[in-house]
């Protein structure tokens, strides 16, 4: 494609070389990159390409583990630029609680401008890199630690539009457009007819984001949320904020026993209705600790207990008195569980919040240095994590596969996560490809396990340029297939984020 094509679009170049990578650690190609900064330069940008059928790759923060923002060669729409709020005075209807945002405007800005309003709000999904964009998040249905409670992006996105391929645009609403069982049909601002069956297979009942989101009846706005851009380009969310918890803080408890961490975390869930439950290995505690001794980047977070496990657990109280009674609760189950509570950390509010949750987002950083250390001794490997999630009855099954198979073939690992979610990741450490490889044969075969206890290949990084094979395991040929043509019927050809979900 030749660049003069639209002013907006220019060569790729060695200045460039940022915009093709992710935190995935996976390297693309591209020829052309683009920054448009409204709907309408999404559309020249769009038109330009399809002229001659170059294909497009979409990105925002370029935060994904998954290489979902990679380009496979072609053109890179950047949507860095669509970074604003579009109406700083939301609705005079305060029950309302909706805002208008950019999709290229990222997390922490938000949560930035909602503490500094006056309204009471705030925006629950709680990724853990902030600097993730809202658009990115929509596309992975992403969640986070406040999950456990609020549920995940697509629990908190009300409108939002899309601009196809060609060019042409839809505005989706949530309750306003819905399937007619599997059956659905839409119309394009340019009068094109989107209509066809939706794929006959439904997500696991557990967090999940592996995938096109089905289900019968459904609202046709969910089927965007998470498809990763094989539908098109989201251009504008509108976001449902919730009002800010009148009391917030946490526990975060250190055990001399993995057991006891487990049966914290297990009742904690069921007894205490925590907003968050954050699980760490040992293994997270030793390389946190480490990396604080030795980079002063990690010099601010808290030093931990070295212990054999830690949990986080986060609390929203709606008065001071419920707030004092779950913290009496949650400590005495500290210590029936194990954990010496003279040890643990707490904190109440943001303030108080604030280096526990610094120590949390440290370890996706850690692990990646590690990671990078690593690569430079065996340069053909990548990050390789799971993101696995389980039924709840499945577990304790599932965590002891993890330490058992990961101690026979003598891998170094990270495990930490989601737990209240049932859902931890497993960070390997190989140090050669041969490790490498091996753990690659490890993770497809705990995907296996995981999708026959009716689990889920992804709970939140989505599936990407990496985990394809892993979608295929959980949903076999024929559903794989009839995503492909739903696919095709949006985004002919597969132009738009080429590779992603579907090998």
């Amino acid at each position: 494609m030749s660049p003069s094509r639209s002013p907006l679009i220019r060569a790729c170049g060695p200045q460039d070389a940022d915009y093709l990578r992710d935190e995935s650690r996976l390297a693309g190609r591209a020829d052309s990159i683009s920054f448009p900064s409204s709907e309408g330069e999404v559309r020249e940008v769009l038109r330009a390409t399809g002229a001659d059928g170059t294909s497009v790759t979409v990105q925002g923060g370029r935060t994904g583990i998954v290489g979902g923002a990679v380009p496979l060669g072609g053109h890179v729409l950047n949507l860095g630029r669509m970074d604003r709020i579009l109406d700083p005075n939301p609705n005079p209807d305060p029950g309302r609680r909706l805002l208008r945002v950019q999709p290229g405007l990222p997390l922490v800005r938000l949560n930035e401008w909602l503490q500094s309003a006056s309204g009471g709000l705030f925006f629950p999904p709680d990724p853990t890199e902030s600097t993730a964009t809202l658009g990115g998040m929509a596309c992975t249905n992403a969640s986070g630690a406040r999950s456990l409670a609020y549920g995940p992006m697509r629990r908190h996105v009300q409108a939002l539009r899309l601009v196809l391929p060609d060019g042409s645009a839809v505005a989706l609403a949530r309750g306003r457009e819905r399937a007619n069982g599997l059956d659905f049909r839409l119309v394009t601002d340019s009068g094109r007819l989107l209509a066809g069956e939706l794929p006959r297979c439904r997500p696991p009942a557990v967090k999940n984001s592996a995938g096109l989101f089905v289900q019968p009846d459904m609202d046709l706005l969910d089927l965007v949320i998470g498809a990763e851009g094989t539908l098109g380009v989201i251009t504008e969310l509108e976001l449902r904020l919730s009002p800010q918890p009148p009391r917030l803080w946490a526990l975060q408890g250190f055990f001399p026993e993995l057991a006891g961490a487990l049966r914290f975390a297990a009742e904690a869930r069921d007894r205490l209705a925590p907003a968050a439950l954050e699980f760490f290995d040992r293994n997270a505690l030793r390389l946190l600790a480490s990396e604080r001794r030795a980079n002063p980047a990690f010099a601010d977070i808290p030093d931990p207990v070295l212990l054999e496990a830690s949990i986080y657990a986060e609390f929203h109280s709606d008065s001071s008195a419920a707030s004092e009674r779950t913290l009496a609760d949650a400590a005495a189950l500290l210590e029936a569980c194990g954990g010496d509570p003279q040890l643990a950390w707490s904190g109440e509010e943001a303030r108080g919040l604030e280096p526990m949750k610094r120590f949390r987002h440290a370890l996706p950083e850690a692990v990646n240095l590690a990671i990078d250390r690593l690569r430079k001794q065996a340069p053909g490997i990548t990050k390789l994590g799971t993101d696995l999630a389980v039924p709840a009855a499945a577990f304790p099954e599932a965590m002891a596969m993890y330490r058992r198979d990961l101690a026979e073939r003598g891998l170094d690992y990270v495990i930490a996560g989601h737990i209240g979610d049932h859902h931890v990741h497993v960070n390997m450490m190989p140090r050669s490809e041969a490790e490498y490889a091996a753990g690659r044969e490890l993770a497809a075969a705990w995907a296996e396990r995981a999708v026959a206890w009716g689990g889920t290949v992804s709970a939140e990084h989505g599936i990407g340029k990496l985990k394809g094979e892993l979608l295929r395991k959980m949903y076999g040929s024929d559903s794989i297939a009839a995503m492909g043509r739903l696919i095709e019927l949006f985004n002919p050809g597969r132009r738009l984020n080429r590779g992603n979900m579907l090998p």
